[in-house]
């Protein structure tokens, strides 16, 4: 009590004084324009001769105004949306392209957030947007692209020190989409499927040396018993009699046509 008289002084104690006694004259028709209702999600800056009542913000529920001498400022506490536009940005690599995000805070001081600065919610958008621009313009092309979630909690970080002075808290920051140029884009298409072809290559060539080893090996387990090419011959034709309903010219070995000749002669 004592620092507030120091603070208000003598004139100021004797017009609150008047202003009580104005309310009790007045009373019951001033206690309507006295009592003010602050919601769940609100505070009350209150201003009393222009000095802030208590250093604390009132509500929610009632709180109790004096005519003439005290002035209030409602403030939101609700998460707030910042949506930031489309940024020209020239990346570490220089190339030009657009990103766009959104910022989510709240005001968790209600008097940093009214005598600290004039407007917080403006003051926050513009900050938010040089932010994205700074950062942003550090990283290259391919970081922008691959680690969007990690330079989304960097910039949070940044806004979160810099507006803490003013009451907020930055809650979460997205990076919406990164746009390129139609050129940058092409050449960057070209550059992937060239990548595909190349693997697709070396896959095939990966198989057909593999299949050129097990070739080998079936060719070395065949050459060891004549009879089991034999009966390769009739898997393979049997297979292709199951599947094409057609005529087959299917070849016989030499030593089967010289044991059938044998036969006949011996006949």
């Amino acid at each position: 009590v004592a620092d507030r008289r120091e603070g208000i002084g003598v004139c100021g104690w004797i017009l609150v004084s008047l202003s009580f006694l104005l309310v009790l004259t007045t009373f019951p028709i001033s206690i309507w324009a006295c009592i003010k209702v602050v919601r769940e999600y609100e505070r009350a800056v209150v201003f009393r001769l222009g000095r802030i009542l208590s250093k604390k913000a009132k509500g929610p529920g009632l709180i109790l105004i004096l005519p003439c001498i005290d002035t209030f400022i409602k403030v939101d506490l609700r998460t707030v949306s910042c949506n930031i536009p489309p940024q020209e940005i020239l990346t570490k690599d220089a190339v030009t392209t657009q990103v766009d995000g959104v910022v989510y805070y709240r005001i968790h001081s209600a008097v940093s957030a009214v005598a600290n600065i004039t407007d917080v919610h403006s003051a926050t958008f513009l900050l938010a947007q040089t932010t994205l621009r700074n950062v942003l313009g550090m990283q290259s092309l391919a970081q922008l692209l691959a680690g969007r979630e990690e330079i989304a909690h960097s910039i949070q970080a940044i806004l979160d020190s810099a507006t803490e002075q003013w009451g907020i808290k930055v809650s979460r920051v997205e990076i919406k989409d990164v746009r390129i140029p139609v050129a940058m884009q092409r050449a960057m298409a070209a550059e992937a499927e060239a990548a595909q072809e190349a693997r697709a290559k070396v896959v095939a060539a990966e198989g057909e040396m593999n299949a050129s080893k097990a070739l080998k090996q079936a060719s070395m387990v065949l050459a060891e018993s004549p009879a089991a090419l034999q009966l390769r011959y009739l898997q393979t034709l049997t297979t292709l009699a199951a599947e094409n309903n057609s005529t087959i010219v299917f070849p016989l070995p030499m030593n089967m046509l010289e044991g059938l000749g044998q036969k006949n002669r011996g006949g």
